[in-house]
């Protein structure tokens, strides 16, 4: 396998403690849900508490708030104040006009925009969006949710893309599919959620530390 310096972050967190234990695992960024019909959301509060605590403790740490079409103006009331978060997550149908929005009103805050990908022909899509955003998030699409659901994108619609900006694989990231992202696939950084919990929300660290560990040391 090859040598790999691929970033990687642990998503849809909910307590104060696993966040920690995940901070020290030697993950590079943690991720948040704020979106309320997840089961992995947890209150602006508790969001806010936990991103403290990192700041605190492990501030080179990213700590990524994951909004999913959720009015601009919610947002930017949210940041008038101290925000906890190094970087917004917009993984709902956003479009440029939003992605513009946020980041003319919210400059110093790192914008992320997930894309779900059913076809080859979404990727196609994603070109226009790239002077507008700091890194791009590729996960499955899935009829029912807008992430978590462990499902995989085809293999085939990843292989050789090139994006100007940094760009994340999700969905279905396991120890078993690492060979092949790291070998064909080469993304920059990994988003793992599903597939280290017992349910969700709630991470299996020994998982957790056995796939982080297999990473950092390739």
């Amino acid at each position: 396998m090859p040598k790999t310096n691929t970033l990687i972050k642990i998503c849809g967190l909910t307590s104060e403690e696993q966040a920690l234990q995940v901070a020290k695992l030697g993950a590079d960024a943690i991720g948040i849900i704020s979106v309320e019909e997840s089961p992995r959301y947890i209150s602006a509060e508790i969001k806010k508490k936990i991103f403290k605590t990192l700041e605190n403790l492990h501030p080179k740490i990213e700590r990524v708030s994951v909004v999913q079409n959720c009015p601009i103006d919610l947002i930017i009331k949210n940041f008038l104040g101290n925000p906890s978060e190094t970087i917004i997550q917009l993984h709902g149908d956003e479009d440029i006009d939003y992605c513009k929005k946020i980041r003319k009103k919210i400059p110093n805050i790192g914008l992320w925009k997930a894309f779900r990908i059913k076809t080859e022909k979404d990727i196609d899509k994603i070109k226009p969006f790239e002077d507008f955003v700091d890194a791009i998030l590729l996960d499955s699409w899935n009829e029912k949710t807008y992430g978590g659901s462990g499902e995989k994108i085809k293999s085939t619609y990843l292989k050789n893309l090139q994006f100007s900006k940094p760009w994340w694989l999700a969905g279905g990231i396991s120890i078993e599919w690492i060979n092949e992202i790291l070998t064909d696939i080469k993304p920059d950084g990994l988003d793992i959620s599903s597939s280290i919990e017992f349910s969700p929300g709630l991470k299996d660290i020994k998982k957790t530390k056995d796939l982080l560990n297999f990473l950092k040391k390739n």
